[in-house]
């Protein structure tokens, strides 16, 4: 995989928003595409654009998997990887099923290493032979220890 630019954040709290926001384009010195809910996320959303989607999970309205599930239907939307942000336990994601995200990054997390966190999680991912196209292999689920 390149190097990760352009990061679609979706994320409810206008706080959390600004912080992740400066870690990833002040640290990171990524893009970042920022939608307060998951329906402006739908309508945001550009497969050619943006490398990666980083999701609240719990959101009023539309939550961060129902968010995910309804992407991945949009053109390009399979193919892009997606991070979980939550303050939920790893039981209450247990239960998220059909939802397959890269990876789960807890709450709260260290500004100062997100970007390099999630820019680790792009490179791992499998390579994509067809850019804008489905990966050559489906992208896996990482959960992290909450201890």
């Amino acid at each position: 995989m390149g190097e990760l630019r352009h990061v679609l954040l979706v994320e409810d709290e206008p706080d959390l928003r600004e912080l992740v926001r400066l870690a990833l384009s002040a640290v990171g010195r990524m893009e970042v595409t920022i939608c307060a809910d998951g329906q402006t996320a739908l309508e945001t959303f550009n497969a050619g654009c943006h490398d990666l989607v980083l999701l609240d999970v719990m959101m009023p309205g539309m939550d961060g998997p129902e968010t995910l599930r309804r992407l991945r239907l949009l053109p390009g939307g399979a193919a892009v990887p997606a991070v979980f942000l939550t303050a939920r336990t790893r039981t209450d994601l247990d239960g998220v099923d059909g939802v397959a995200a890269a990876a789960v990054i807890a709450k709260p997390f260290d500004p100062l290493t997100l970007a390099a966190e999630l820019q680790a999680i792009y490179q791992a991912l499998p390579r994509r032979d067809n850019p804008g196209g489905p990966p050559s292999e489906p992208i896996p689920t990482e959960r992290r220890s909450w201890s």
